[in-house]
């Protein structure tokens, strides 16, 4: 059943990977949704929930049960660490949880981190 939701989420984020016309945020966060939450009533589950996630160390909230790999990674989450670890997780935190195959265009990657940062004060 995970393996199938991990590649739902990989197929449904292939599919949105060219655009025209400008990014709608919440657009680009629909494949995430399915393992992540975000907003006010967010928490982990199948994987953690996203609130405040820049200036958060990696592995570090209580609702989720991360691997040792993000527990040991000492990334603290920004603008770059988050861009280097949605293109490629694997290389970024070798041994991570999230079987993702990355963002690639560069305008969703840009539109997804700013959907994210406008839930920086979210609990």
């Amino acid at each position: 059943m995970r393996r199938s939701i991990v590649l739902a989420c990989m197929l449904a984020l292939a599919g949105c990977s060219r655009h025209e016309g400008p990014v709608d945020r919440a657009i680009v966060f629909k494949p995430c949704a399915s393992c992540h939450q975000i907003g006010p009533s967010a928490r982990g589950g199948f994987a953690p929930q996203l609130n405040g996630l820049f200036g958060r160390r990696a592995g570090t909230t209580a609702d989720f049960a991360y691997s040792d790999a993000m527990k040991a990674s000492g990334i603290v989450w920004d603008e770059r660490t988050l861009s280097a670890f949605l293109r490629d997780p694997d290389k970024t935190v070798p041994g991570t949880k999230m079987r993702f195959w990355g963002i690639h265009d560069d305008r969703d990657l840009a539109a997804l981190l700013a959907y994210l940062r406008s839930f920086q004060g979210a609990h």
